[in-house]
């Protein structure tokens, strides 16, 4: 095929119309502007500091413990919402830049927008700080022989080396587990950032990538259309296993993504869950075309449903005659309901707030929300259901259990209420207690069959028994803030270690720190696959070769 003819690829999405106007009007003058203003801080993060380097406040209301912006244009610094009103109040202030985070915002979009050319200002100021942190350790250690001037060249040079502590950083960093980097914001895009983290550490998913079962080079679906969703996520998993550790940009990802989904396709923020469900099936739709097979999904060969892929038992029973129907429906993951029948409820005082007086923070627990989820439910009495037995419509209860769990369990709480009669919809801030270690034989069909019969030892010919019902967790998606506008973090578990995960940045974190944080996503692995892949994921390499990445282990 002729390379000429082949339909171009999107590297980038395209920016809002807004910051397009701006870089039309002022071109790349303002991100050349802001090189001086870029610092890596102490925890090796890019921030962007005030020409007289005080703590920065907002030009309005002298706040300065709030979110902070930088606007391109008149450099003045405000908070969020007089970020908005500066942006309607004076034409063209629109693009500013996240003090904190060196991310761009446009007052008009209300969002986070992406641009390549600001991405390389960031990286390019953070390498020269690298180079000039590396001089400093370097002319260190020729001063320290020098015995005579050993006491003053080492005082001056740490206050240099505090000021700049990037090398301290990378070397500590140098020991996190292999595939540890961050995923650039594209523009409101916390919600792909977070659960591709997680199933970036997925270990059957990680290993199949990794060692090649996917091979882009020579997949026909590319060479088609130049777009193939299984490509671009082999790309990714190439770029995050390849040792580097500046943060990734996603773009071509992003781009592949809304191929697949045109309705999702917008910089607005987007449901975490809804996004890995979309994954998914995507994932599952392009490997079919691929090998050109319509099978069933509980039968699928694909690697989506060979990983997250289990099967849901639905028992309805008659209650006028007692007999028992079953249908079995495969399942990508199981949704819950928070158990407000073993709910607690906790008050916490608000400290140095202006409103004095404590808070009530509820307390649900995730087994809670898994016996809710297998209780048996008196179905209403506008669902009745036609009973084969009675041959008729009768009264009936419904009860669910596990007929065969998955490698990945994905549990999702639902935290997010709408009603329809009143035509609102808001988030449940409920506090959920969940466990690292999962023993899920309880919710399997068995146990629950035997159980409704009273514990009598029956013969089961389910297929549970294929897959270990003893689980280990190795990520949680949080969602902070309001229904309309929040942000989604994910938080890691690797070799026992707790990694969070915030778009751009990676930070170690401790158990409570997790504990504490409100779930929306739990991801559990087989204890087995866990613990092997804990003994053979090591530090990253710097070298950025693929060989070295096929040892990773897990996959199904």
């Amino acid at each position: 095929m002729d390379p000429s003819s082949a339909k171009p690829r999107c590297s980038v999405p395209k920016p809002c119309n807004h910051l397009a106007d701006y870089k039309l009007k002022y071109g790349l003058a303002g991100y050349d502007s802001l090189q001086d203003n870029f610092v890596t801080g102490s925890n090796g993060k890019t921030i962007v500091c005030t020409p007289d380097r005080k703590i920065p406040r907002c030009f309005f209301c002298d706040g300065y413990r709030e979110r902070l912006y930088l606007c391109l244009v008149c450099s003045s610094v405000s908070c969020l919402d007089h970020t908005l009103l500066h942006s309607r109040s004076d034409c063209g202030n629109d693009i500013a830049v996240d003090v904190k985070r060196s991310e761009l915002y446009c007052g008009k979009c209300h969002d986070q927008v992406y641009d390549a050319d600001f991405d390389t200002a960031v990286v390019s100021k953070y390498k020269k700080d690298l180079i000039v942190c590396r001089n400093a350790f370097e002319s260190i250690g020729e001063r320290s022989s020098k015995r005579r001037r050993l006491s003053s060249a080492i005082d001056l040079d740490l206050k240099k080396w505090k000021e700049l502590p990037c090398i301290r950083d990378q070397r500590a960093k140098s020991c996190y587990p292999i595939g540890l980097r961050g995923l650039n914001n594209l523009g409101n895009t916390c919600f792909m950032n977070s659960v591709l983290q997680a199933l970036l550490h997925a270990p059957p998913l990680r290993n199949y990538f990794l060692s090649g079962r996917h091979n882009r080079e020579t997949c026909p679906r590319r060479s088609l259309d130049g777009f193939c969703l299984l490509c671009d996520i082999d790309i990714i998993f190439s770029a995050m296993f390849s040792g580097d550790r500046s943060p990734y940009s996603p773009a071509q990802f992003l781009y592949s993504w809304w191929q697949h989904s045109a309705n999702l396709a917008s910089y607005t923020q987007q449901d975490a869950h809804e996004f890995f469900i979309s994954l998914l099936d995507g994932i599952h739709e392009k490997e079919n075309k691929l090998r050109d097979t319509n099978k069933d999904a509980g039968d699928c060969p694909c690697i989506a449903h060979r990983v997250f892929s289990g099967l849901l038992r639905s028992d309805v029973t008659c209650l006028t005659c007692g007999f028992t129907s079953t249908t079995y429906d495969p399942f990508m993951d199981i949704s819950l309901h928070l158990d407000s029948s073993h709910c607690l409820s906790t008050e916490t005082t608000n400290k140095g707030s202006k409103l004095n007086g404590s808070t009530s923070i509820s307390t649900s627990t995730l087994i809670g929300c898994l016996d809710l989820f297998t209780k048996p439910e008196k179905l209403g009495s506008d669902q009745k259901l036609h009973c084969q037995n009675c041959q008729e419509k009768q009264d009936s209860s419904k009860q669910l259990s596990i007929g065969r769990l998955p490698l990945a369990l994905c549990l999702q709480v639902k935290r997010f209420e709408h009603s329809f009669i009143r035509k609102t919809s808001r988030k449940i801030d409920w506090h959920l207690q969940f466990p690292f270690s999962l023993d899920m034989s309880p919710y399997l069909s068995s146990s629950i069959i035997r159980k409704r019969l009273g514990n009598r030892m029956i013969s089961f010919d389910g297929d549970e028994s294929d897959v270990s019902a003893e689980y280990e967790i190795f990520a949680v998606v949080t969602h902070s803030g309001m229904l309309e506008s929040g942000h989604y973090v994910t938080y890691l578990r690797l070799r026992n270690q707790w990694y969070k995960c915030d778009d751009a940045w990676i930070t170690e974190v401790d158990e409570a720190t997790v504990r504490a944080s409100q779930c929306y996503m739990t991801f559990y692995v087989q204890k087995m696959l866990y613990h092997k892949a804990n003994e053979e994921i090591g530090c990253a390499p710097t070298s950025s070769r693929r060989d070295s990445l096929m040892s990773v282990v897990g996959y199904c």
